[in-house]
């Protein structure tokens, strides 16, 4: 191919020169011997190894051509190919179009800029012609990825993000060479003096990802799988290399958890042209999505925010007259500031508020400054902005898209600090068609809780104040302590600015932790938590998800019903029906929002204490920012987030309190506390009033807050834990110490504590102060930092997801190896293969969407389900019958077979059922399968029916007419006979073959196509070629037979009416059978006289049939192109009800129906079918309507031949197929990825 030419200092330098003229060099890899084969002896093995070292890209094109000026030493690379006849082309091309064109021009210069501008057309032309995408990649990068998908046989779905040169420990041997990391893999190859190396790991299999330091080497990279470890080591940028392999592994994770794939970024801006030569595309998306990650985080900001950019700056503080060095952060729709010294002061700007932003005059004091004003009157200045005129352009472009989709509503502006007291209500027109809201006065505040459910709540008052209870004497110490507090406060909004734009500094810090007053805690809250630019960005969204979830049943809302009344229980705010219906719209509202979470246990409580502080709106968006933001993965079904924090604290105990880990573990006390402290919060283990104090704290602060706390607890009981006999004893002594905790500033009447009131009668605990606990917290355990807790948080989310994914499995495996033959063995490396095909699909695409397939909710069995597709290529593997071209036709019977809801996937049991009686069933239950196989209705694209038997069922429920018998109508009878046979039949455990439909004549054909190509791959195929001939013979006699007892109808109604009958029942064995055929069907012996002897002369075969194609070949096994010669379709085209079948034989090539005949060939009895192009027997013979088998019939017919018994009775080594399914997939086949393929060392 052409390529943008490139300069090259050493020509000559591992090349040889084929052939050459004044202007160009047409040369060859040294090393690879041309089109011949062949490495090249030594030299070829140098090149090789050099190649891989160096990243040359000469692995990927072994010729180029140059071009040179006769007087200069520079060269330019302008084509490379991966043979010699597609260089050859284009050298060609060059000696016909240039070179005359070349010899014109005096000046050197101009014919290098002639030649360049000529090559980079004929890319640009070949790029319009084929519409190729300019894309972002670099040429090295294209090159890269061609190399990889080549090396490691993936798909082009696999998207590369970057590669190293590294070195890998094979024992104690290291390997040089490049580390791909790509969505799904990470690979290694390697090539040294002729010997190969090959490692393809998939992230959803790695458990734990570690960088080490060692004696001998600084620097190494740890990658566990569940049955081994690797180790990478000598890279260049360790750091970049180990965060990219962390951030892969985490969306591996995601990927496990909540089956969500990864989708790329397409809006980032392009890369300028100065920009670093080999990152790709999906690195720098990854790069900001990272970025971004770590932006939200600081500042608290919603889920969907992108990080644009950040640049060095400094702040004026006119709090203390001071400009702060720090960063400036510009996002979609905010401005952030954070001061380089922690903790200094930070600044939270959203765009919405934003009035003016405007450039000041430079001055030597002031360099370059920027001023942005506020809403509320508040001026911001920025100064020492390195580009500022592209700064405000990106601002202005983002304050333009912001300001179509402000807010109509005014009031919202002055929202967050309106006081407890006021009554909000939405005007109606935020929610279109919402019925109208009563905004009646404070005196009806009740009736605004609105108890009936008629129309949406415009509850707007905090349930505290409503509940608030005095202390008899109306003033007394706390209350003028609450009152300061107040006053405190009040004062820090005067001077620091008010509401979500204030300067966040130390000192706010400080009076968050010395307690903040009852009366501002829900509006705090909500601007720490970030909660308010939720609210503030989606008004009347609450009410509309009220006014959805009202009256929607589902098994959340069942939960939340039973949890109710077990909310804070003992507040007299959850003692009657308001604040009970007030948390049910929450958590219901919530539950619709994320189905993903729904409802778990502890919502309830943390809900309840955040609508006793906050309107019931702003709860829940506290409840969201908790939810989706502060406690990640936190409330999902299996509590992920809970768990990792758990091991989390359990590293920071092992760390902090060393003297207490080795007890703590052994008495198993660490995973008790840590669910019931974590996922409440505290408020479930701590009086309310001490608890609402830990929530101030966590909302400023974030989770390093609940560590903090946690470990000071376990330092205050050190002693007493350590004395311990087992975990009853531990809970009781932490139990009675968080009780005793207490909140002496607290003016709220005491509320008793759960704990406490069942606690027995030993002397109380003495009080511990919950502020003195807090700060004791800070000094002694303060220096655990936000971005080390995420950096654990990684390591514990690949150990625990693993361990999750490992119970699931055993839980899998358990409830299954009662059912079937197969061992906890092989059920798990089974149960490993089924589930890496659902998750290749869920990333390389398949034909149904990978969220259908994947439901965290659904029990264990059923969670991951594949398709046809999947199916197939795991029937192939697996399945003893599959061979030959026939095994996707079998592989589709099977599937419709085992597919029993009809929803054309198949889940993990359903799977294991079909294989266990292919494998491990007797010779009845494996023939059973066969039969049931060919006995359904045929799964055709030809047919317009329902795909599934699920869908069949449905649509034929109807009553079965045997008068009805026109076309399509006659084939839906069949099926709707096989179906409805069928239902009661899949049901039961105990089948009985005697209820088995029997099987017509196009069936019949299938099965024994089936059967003969069953064993082309047999040592004994001859002989069980002989055995099926006679057995396919003797069931055509016996189906004669059969045809002379068969009842004729006493109606006339022709003869699509009972269809082929299968077992000529109508739903229940013994009722009215169908009619066969009726008295203007002519009987045609000639195509339904199956006996040998009428066949016999071999001189009959052309005057019967012309040219005959059979089914058999005479010495070895069938021949390809008759494995699937036939097919069962509805007979659709030609609807005569007097002489046409409801199924017909279609031959591969043409819509002639093919006919059954019987031949005696050398003692073979032999299927044969009508070529294209001969006078065929009369349509009305092609297929004997009324010959009809039973399965007992099959049975018996088959014991007669002692090879096919020997056959079907041979046990099946699962084990060995398991082991062979995974070889295939570590070659790296484009259908599937394997789990961890070894180390494949190959000579070459």
């Amino acid at each position: 191919m052409w390529v943008n030419p490139e300069e090259v200092l050493l020509a000559n330098a591992l090349w040889i020169t084929e052939r050459a003229n004044p202007y160009f060099i047409l040369q060859r890899r040294k090393g690879h011997s041309g089109d011949g084969g062949g490495g090249g002896g030594l030299a070829g093995l140098l090149v090789g190894t050099l190649d891989v070292v160096l990243d040359s890209s000469a692995r990927v094109a072994p010729y180029r051509i140059l071009y040179q000026t006769p007087d200069s030493l520079v060269y330019w690379t302008i084509a490379c190919g991966g043979s010699r006849k597609e260089i050859t082309e284009h050298w060609e091309w060059l000696e016909q179009n240039l070179l005359q064109t070349l010899s014109i021009f005096e000046n050197e210069n101009d014919i290098t800029t002639f030649v360049r501008g000529k090559i980079q057309g004929i890319i640009a032309e070949y790029n319009k012609i084929n519409d190729v995408k300019e894309d972002d990649d670099t040429e090295k990068f294209k090159e890269a990825i061609v190399k990889f998908h080549r090396l490691f046989g993936m798909p082009e779905e696999e998207k590369l993000v970057n590669y190293y040169s590294c070195s890998y420990w094979k024992g104690k041997v290291p390997r040089q060479g490049w580390m791909y990391l790509s969505i799904n893999h990470l690979c290694f190859y390697s090539f040294l003096m002729g010997r190969e190396a090959k490692l393809v790991i998939r992230w959803v299999d790695i458990t734990q990802l570690e960088k080490n330091a060692t004696l001998l080497l600084p620097d190494v990279i740890k990658v566990s799988t569940r049955s081994s470890e690797h180790f990478f080591s000598v890279f260049l940028n360790i750091n970049e290399t180990f965060k990219l392999m962390e951030q892969l592994a985490n969306i591996a994770m995601r990927q496990l958890l909540d089956n969500e794939g990864f989708e790329q970024d397409r809006s980032l801006p392009k890369l300028k042209k100065k920009s670093p030569k080999k990152v790709s595309a999906l690195k720098r998306d990854l790069d900001a999505r990272a970025k971004s990650e770590r932006y939200r985080a600081l500042f608290r900001l919603p889920k969907d925010e992108k990080l644009d950019g950040h640049t060095d700056c400094t702040l004026w503080t006119p709090f203390n007259k001071m400009h702060i060095l720090g960063q400036m952060f510009v996002s979609t729709n905010y401005i952030c500031f954070t001061s380089k010294e922690e903790n200094l002061c930070s600044l939270i700007i959203p765009l919405r508020e934003v009035t003016i932003v405007e450039k000041a005059d430079s001055s030597s004091v002031l360099p370059s400054p920027l001023s942005i004003s506020t809403r509320n009157r508040m001026t911001f200045l920025f100064a020492n902005l390195k580009d500022r005129d592209f700064l405000v352009q990106r601002i202005s472009d983002f304050l333009q898209q912001t300001t179509s989709k402000i807010y109509s509503d005014k009031e919202f502006a002055g929202s967050y600090n309106s006081s407890d007291d006021e009554v909000y209500s939405r005007p109606s027109s935020l929610v279109s068609s919402s019925p109208q809201r009563s905004t009646s006065s404070d005196a009806d505040g009740e009736r605004q809780f609105n108890l009936n459910g008629n129309s949406v709540p415009t509850a707007t008052q905090t349930l505290m104040t409503m509940y608030r209870r005095r202390s008899p004497e109306e003033f007394n110490p706390k209350l003028a302590k609450e009152f300061l507090k107040e006053q405190a406060w009040k004062i820090h909004f005067a001077e620091y600015g008010q509401g979500i734009c204030m300067y966040r500094t130390e000192k706010t810090r400080e009076l968050v932790l010395k307690g903040v007053p009852e009366s501002m805690r829900g509006e705090l809250w909500l601007l720490l938590s970030g909660a308010i630019n939720e609210k503030a960005t989606h008004p009347g969204y609450y009410e509309d998800l009220v006014e959805k979830s009202m009256g929607k049943y589902n098994l959340a809302t069942e939960e939340i019903e039973r949890d109710l009344h077990r909310s804070l229980p003992e507040h007299p705010a959850f003692q009657n029906e308001m604040g009970i219906a007030a948390l049910r719209r929450v958590l219901t509202a919530y539950a619709f929002r994320n189905p993903n979470i729904g409802y778990c246990q502890a919502m309830n409580i943390v809900t309840s204490v955040l609508l006793l502080y906050a309107k019931e709106e702003e709860a829940f968006w506290l409840l969201v920012a908790l939810c989706e933001r502060m406690l990640p993965d936190y409330y999902n079904t299996r509590v992920v987030g809970a768990l990792v924090d758990q091991g989390v604290f359990e590293e920071l105990a092992r760390d902090y309190v060393p003297q207490l880990y080795d007890c703590m573990q052994d008495l198993g006390v660490i995973s008790t506390i840590s669910l019931s402290w974590f996922l409440t919060l505290f408020l479930s283990v701590m009086p309310f009033e001490s608890a609402v104090v830990v929530v101030d704290c966590f909302f400023y602060e974030g989770i390093k807050v609940i560590f903090q706390l946690a470990l000071a607890v376990l330092d205050a009981n050190v002693d007493k834990l350590l004395n311990c006999k087992d975990d009853g004893e531990a809970m009781t002594v932490l139990g009675r110490y968080l009780d005793s905790v207490t909140n002496k500033d607290s003016t709220l009447p005491p509320i008793p504590h759960l704990h406490s009131l069942l606690s027995d009668d030993v002397e109380p605990y003495p009080e511990v102060d919950i502020f003195r606990l807090i700060r004791t917290s800070y000094e002694k355990f303060g220096t655990i930092r936000a971005d080390l807790i995420e950096q654990m948080r990684f390591k514990q989310r690949l150990k625990v997801i693993q361990t999750l994914e490992d119970t699931t499995k055993r839980n899998v495996v358990r409830t299954i190896v009662t059912e079937t033959s197969f061992t906890i063995d092989e059920l798990e490396e089974l149960y490993a293969l089924f589930k890496a095909e659902h998750l290749t699909s869920c990333y390389w695409g398949g034909s149904s969407n990978a969220l259908d397939r994947h439901d965290p909710s659904l029990p264990y069995l059923e969670q991951y389900r594949i398709d046809l597709e999947q199916f197939k290529g795991m029937f192939a593997l697996l399945f003893p019958w599959a061979c030959g071209t026939h095994s996707d036709v079998l592989a589709s019977r099977l599937f419709q077979l085992l597919d029993e809801n009809g929803d054309s996937l198949i889940n993990f049991r359903e799977f294991v059922s079909g294989l266990s009686a292919a494998c491990h069933g007797d010779l009845t239950e494996k023939l059973k399968l066969l039969y049931k196989m060919h006995v359904l209705p045929e799964p055709s694209s030809d047919q317009d029916e329902p795909d599934s038997a699920f869908e069949a069922t449905q649509y034929f429920f109807e009553d079965i007419t045997p008068e009805c018998t026109h076309g399509k109508r006659a084939n839906s009878q069949e099926n709707r006979n096989y179906l409805r046979l069928w239902t009661p039949e899949n049901k039961s455990k105990a089948k009985n073959a005697k209820d088995l439909p029997k099987l017509n004549q196009g069936q019949f054909i299938e099965l024994c196509k089936t059967m003969y190509n069953m064993f082309s791959e047999d040592p004994n195929e001859q002989e069980l070629y002989h055995a099926t001939a006679a057995v396919t013979s003797l069931l055509l006699e016996i189906g004669e037979v059969g045809k002379l007892f068969t009842p004729q109808p006493a109606k006339e109604g022709g003869g699509g009416g009972g269809g082929s009958g299968p077992a000529g029942h109508q739903g229940l064995p013994g009722s009215v059978l169908f009619p066969k055929k009726g008295p203007s069907q002519p009987y045609v012996p000639e195509a339904a006289e199956p006996l040998p002897a009428s066949l016999a002369g071999a001189g009959e075969e052309h005057s019967l049939g012309g040219q005959m194609e059979d089914i058999k070949l005479e010495d070895s096994s069938p021949r390809d192109h008759g494995a699937c010669s036939s097919m069962l379709i509805s007979d659709d085209d030609t609807k005569d009800d007097s002489s046409m079948s409801s199924y017909s034989v279609l031959s591969a090539g043409s819509h002639e129906e093919d006919k059954l005949h019987c031949e005696d060939i050398g003692e073979d009895t032999v299927l044969v079918r009508s070529g294209q192009g001969t006078a065929a027997l009369p349509r009305s013979t092609s297929l004997d309507r009324d010959w009809a088998i039973t399965f007992e019939q099959f049975l018996a017919s088959l014991l007669t031949e002692p090879a096919l018994v020997k056959y079907f009775d041979k046990p099946v080594c699962m084990m060995a197929r398991i082991t062979s399914a995974k070889n295939i997939r570590m070659m790296g086949k484009p259908l599937t990825s394997i789990s961890d393929y070894e180390i494949s060392a190959l000579s070459g």
